[in-house]
């Protein structure tokens, strides 16, 4: 037995299935679309990251500037 059931003769029959359906060539393209859109998404979560620390910095010195005038 295999995954909850699933033998491994049935999950290779599955997969003769979609490459009879799809062909290796689309499956092929396929793939490298749903790589490079994992790609685009860890690289804008990292830009969105950096953008989050660079305000969360100058958002600091705004209050600082802010409560410093208003002491005054």
């Amino acid at each position: 037995m295999g995954f909850g059931g699933i033998s491994i003769w049935s999950l290779l029959l599955i997969l003769a299935i979609v490459i009879l359906l799809f062909g290796t060539k689309k499956l092929r393209n396929v793939g490298g679309d749903l790589g490079g859109a994992i790609r685009s998404f860890k690289k804008s979560i990292k830009d969105e990251e950096v953008a989050k620390d660079s305000t969360d910095s100058s958002e600091q010195v705004i209050e600082g500037k802010v409560k410093k005038e208003d002491k005054v």
